[in-house]
């Protein structure tokens, strides 16, 4: 038997193949491509014997894929998202010229995830701006998105309904010691803490509401002998001994030399997304940022934080499960 050609095979016949998988029928995938059932038949008949094999089992109840019917199915599904990326790109092109990507996200994304991304994306266009609106506080952040100031947001999920969102990272708070203290004891208690006077940022800051809400949901709360507004100072306060912090380990890199490190008693994280504004139409430079996003951020994702009590180099960002 002759070697199938697949200069004789048509995106025609893959199309047909992959809609009648998706249905079930020949009739339902020709109401599906609005085509006539004869011509579906045909394309499939020709697939066949162009590839030497059957594809499909006919019977009154509908049409099933053979096993080398589903192998050849899912090859042809690669194919077919194949063309619609080469398109996507292609309609991506045709729109970069010009236009700008806005951007508001709170400090430590701004600090540590977006600088890699946006060199990418700079390299690739160098003539599209990228605007970056800090914020303190991630409902900022989501009411810049909503109001149309930013077209894309860096916020905690879960968040609210207008919003289409994925997941970024999941960033777990960690309780910085003074440099003088002794090694935290493992499991490190509440009352452990509360030996320490605690310096948290300020109480309408959006990381310290978002944590509180995490600890009434195991009872506890915490009192502050200090509001602080900038982290860096929170971690310079800590370093010269003058009481503890909890911090998302994002927030607190670079974490100074020397700081004791514990984990809490009851491990919490904060799960950092990416929203748009649901069906809204976006200019095509945001989307290649998107894309640019999606590709460079699992590359650059750090993958844990060190084992010692002692700060030390490598990143911090291993995550449990977010309680619910």
């Amino acid at each position: 038997m002759a070697k199938a050609d697949p200069h004789r095979v048509k995106l025609s016949q893959l199309r047909a193949l992959v809609a009648i998988a998706d249905t079930g029928s020949f009739s339902e995938a020709a109401l599906q491509m609005d085509l006539s059932q004869s011509a579906v038949s045909h394309a499939i008949a020709t697939l066949e014997d162009e590839l030497g094999v059957i594809l499909l089992s006919r019977s009154r109840h509908g049409a099933v894929l053979t096993p080398v019917g589903q192998q050849i199915t899912e090859e042809a599904r690669l194919v077919l998202q194949s063309l619609q990326n080469l398109c996507h790109q292609a309609d991506l092109a045709k729109g970069l010229q010009s236009g700008e990507v806005r951007l508001a996200a709170f400090r430590s994304v701004a600090t540590h995830i977006l600088p890699e991304v946006i060199r990418q994306f700079r390299e690739q266009y160098p003539h599209i701006p990228i605007a970056i609106d800090e914020k303190f506080h991630y409902d900022m952040v989501e009411d810049a998105v909503r109001q149309g100031h930013a077209d894309v947001g860096f916020t905690y999920l879960p968040t609210k309904p207008d919003f289409e969102s994925w997941e970024l990272l999941r960033d777990r708070y960690l309780v910085l010691l003074p440099p003088a203290a002794d090694p935290a004891p493992n499991p490190f208690t509440w009352d452990d803490l509360a030996a320490y006077p605690l310096i948290l940022t300020h109480n309408d800051d959006g990381d310290r509401q978002y944590l509180e809400r995490l600890l009434r949901r195991h009872g506890q709360a915490l009192t502050p002998a200090y509001s602080i507004r900038e982290d860096s100072t929170i971690l310079g306060m800590v370093k010269r001994g003058l009481g503890a912090t909890i911090m998302a380990c994002l927030a607190a890199e670079p974490i100074p030399p020397h700081l004791r490190v514990a984990e809490l008693p009851i491990p919490l994280e904060r799960t950092i997304g990416v929203i748009v504004l649901k069906d809204a139409l976006l200019p095509p430079p945001v989307y290649a940022f998107l894309d640019r996003l999606k590709t460079v951020w699992p590359l650059c994702a750090p993958s844990g934080f060190p084992d010692s009590q002692e700060a030390g180099p490598g990143d911090p960002l291993a995550g449990e499960s977010m309680p619910q």
